[in-house]
């Protein structure tokens, strides 16, 4: 099996270090590689930002998501679940008006009701990471072609928001929000982030 290196999967930056390819293709990309992504997250708020982003990041760049960052930020009440979870019909009118957001009606409303199921959960962060498989349950990969887009525990874990009642959680963007929030280190071997 070729290295990382071999397969053009692990970078060397101008500062040395090696990175993730995708961490190294834009400034943006690598400070939410190196400062960012894997990171444990815990935290209600925390977890449901980065929930909704990679909701409305679907069909769509993770590059145009970073980029809107602090304008979904502005829009959604910092992320406050509680604050969210409190907006009406005419907090979705201003959201679709809103040019600095992803304008997706049903991203939208799925992001409030998915606020309101959040405020009705007593720890949201560890019915999550009750998720989280064990560190040493997979290897570090060694290519991208190694990273997985759903896991049994990914599946597992989207089923159960549901039945919280959480929209636009399927096993995908279930898995990428483990990615995010490091329930997974998918970190290349190699990658200085790892």
């Amino acid at each position: 099996m070729a290295s990382a290196s071999e397969t053009g999967d692990l970078v060397v930056g101008e500062d040395g270090l090696a990175r993730c390819r995708w961490g190294a293709s834009t400034p943006d990309y690598e400070r939410y590689h190196d400062e960012e992504w894997g990171k444990p997250v815990r935290g209600a708020d925390a977890l449901y930002e980065k929930l909704c982003l990679e909701a409305f990041q679907s069909g769509l760049s993770w590059l145009t998501i970073l980029r809107k960052r602090e304008a979904f930020r502005a829009a959604f009440a910092g992320f406050e679940i509680g604050a969210v979870a409190r907006f009406g019909p005419d907090d979705v009118e201003r959201l679709m008006g809103d040019a600095g957001i992803v304008r997706n009606r049903a991203k939208i409303e799925a992001a409030i009701a998915n606020a309101r199921a959040a405020a009705e959960i007593d720890d949201l962060g560890a019915l999550i990471w009750s998720f989280a498989p064990a560190p040493d349950a997979r290897p570090a990969p060694r290519s991208m072609s190694e990273v997985p887009a759903v896991t049994p525990e990914s599946a597992a874990l989207a089923k159960a928001l549901k039945r919280q009642g959480f929209r636009f959680v399927g096993p995908t963007t279930a898995y990428a929000l483990m990615q995010a929030c490091g329930l997974v280190n998918d970190h290349i071997e190699g990658c200085c982030a790892r």
